[in-house]
């Protein structure tokens, strides 16, 4: 092993340092190297541009004790050699001052090590926009020639994760996460529009073609109209249906429905897997290998808690429908709460697909709409009712009024009150499947693909302001 000096280390070589100067009983190191690359705009120009770079080390030390064993976890950003020894010491301490886990398993062994785990790591730069930022200088170019102005940003960002355990696990994953917004506002502010797209490489996302996108929905909106609250047969895109569905899976950890404490608790005890979710063929799963929404194929857990275990790092992730043909067929575990369940082991996802049968685009669900409302996108999600995940929020950025498969005008934004698991239920169609990004969520999540989906009586609970 190389040694370490007073610079900025290798990653395996930092991660090999700490399991060295380790002396728990068990050991975890995970060492994040993160780069990012990005651009802003704002009437039709670009505002900044940057790239950063930074290193995450967390160690997870294991103390056995007469009662279990204990887990301490630390994690501290730019380390340095001279800053492992203390990190060490530190999560030590953590763990012989904490009572025993109730997560607390044997440190995962026999994952394959990966190949390039003494590689550096990888990284993005400003070179990613290559061939993305003359295409955005054509978009601000066909704006103003047409009366609007964009805003927005394209952010990058590369992870490369380095897992290394003293059970002799030594994993690494390389997670590339891109995002576009792209907003479009008359010059007198009055009217709004918004398009998103995520990526991994941005070399297949062309802000022309959202530009011309925008625009059509600017033209829809010079056309005002006035709705009441009410329920709406409604077009919810696939960007509304991936931020309902990941809250929906981040309340899906089957320990808390066995205790009754989530709307995946079945009454009078018990869950509710088994159950028909839904009566269109909706197939909603999660594979690390998934095309253009690749992610981790083994847990990387910096934390513990109801979906996840620090003594899981390392354990391989496989593909799991979580529904199939609209029943309910996996709630998320770790090995303990599987253990405490009795059901399968089924790690969290990093990517959620809903597959629907349907091959219609969103297009041609509206030409078939008699009348009803077609949305943009939600925002500002937050949870209501537990028991039934009941959530409230807001309209934004463009809801269209539909009549005899035309869009004849934008409405007033409202305030929903849904449960994600009751629009499953009652979704009368869904349309083709596509790799969109969750605006809510896009902080957190964004690996989706998703199709629409039509609800026949969407709850517009009040009228809003917002835009």
């Amino acid at each position: 092993m190389s040694t370490l000096s007073n610079g900025r280390s290798k990653p395996h070589e930092i991660v090999e340092r700490a399991l060295e100067l380790s002396t728990a009983d068990g050991c975890v190191v995970i060492a994040d190297e993160e780069s990012t690359a990005n651009l802003r705009w704002a009437g039709n120009a670009l505002t900044t541009n940057g790239v950063t770079r930074g290193r995450t080390l967390t160690v997870i030390a294991t103390v056995d004790g007469k009662e279990g064993t204990a887990s301490g976890v630390v994690s501290r950003s730019a380390v340095t050699a001279e800053d492992l020894e203390p990190l060490v010491r530190a999560a030590e301490a953590a763990a012989r001052g904490a009572g025993p886990a109730e997560d607390a398993r044997p440190l995962v062994t026999g994952t394959p090590a990966s190949p390039d785990f003494t590689e550096a790591p990888a990284e993005t730069s400003s070179a990613v926009f290559a061939d993305f930022a003359p295409a955005l200088g054509e978009a601000f170019a066909r704006a103003r020639a047409g009366g609007r102005e964009l805003y927005g940003f394209a952010n990058h960002e590369l992870v490369s994760t380095y897992v290394g355990t003293s059970t002799g696990l030594r994993l690494r994953h390389d997670q590339p996460n891109g995002t576009l917004e792209l907003n479009a506002k008359s010059p007198d502010r009055q009217r709004s529009a918004w398009a998103g797209r995520s990526t991994r490489d941005f070399k297949d996302v062309d802000p022309t073609v959202l530009d011309a996108e925008l625009a059509v929905r600017l033209g829809w909106a010079e056309r005002k109209i006035d709705l009441p609250a009410g329920r709406y047969e409604t077009l919810l895109p696939p960007t509304a249906v991936a931020d309902l569905l990941i809250y929906q899976m981040w309340s899906a950890a089957a320990r808390d429905a066995v205790e009754g404490r989530t709307v995946f608790s079945k009454p009078g005890g018990g869950t509710r897997l088994g159950e028909k979710l839904s009566q269109l063929p909706l197939t909603l799963r999660s594979d690390p290998n998934a095309p253009g929404l690749e992610s981790a194929p083994f847990v990387i857990a910096h934390s513990s808690g109801d979906d996840a275990s620090v003594f899981d790092n390392g354990l391989p992730v496989p593909a799991t429908e979580w529904i199939r043909d609209g029943e309910l067929t996996r709630l998320t575990t770790t090995r303990h709460s599987a253990g405490m369940t009795g059901m399968p082991v089924a790690p969290g996802f990093g990517n959620l697909i809903l597959d629907g049968g349907g091959d219609r685009s969103l297009e041609e669900m509206v030409a078939s709409t008699e009348r009803g409302l077609l949305l943009t996108c939600l925002w500002y999600i937050r949870e209501v009712d537990p028991a039934t995940l009941l959530l409230t929020g807001l309209t934004r950025d463009g809801v269209y009024l539909v009549e005899n498969g035309q869009v004849v005008g934008e409405v007033n934004n409202f305030r929903f009150n849904e449960s994600p698991v009751d629009l499953l239920s009652r979704a009368s169609e869904a349309g083709r499947t596509e790799k969109t990004l969750p605006r809510e969520w896009s902080d957190w999540f964004t690996r989706a693909a998703m199709p629409a989906l039509r609800i026949p009586d969407f709850n517009m609970s009040s009228v809003s302001q917002g835009v």
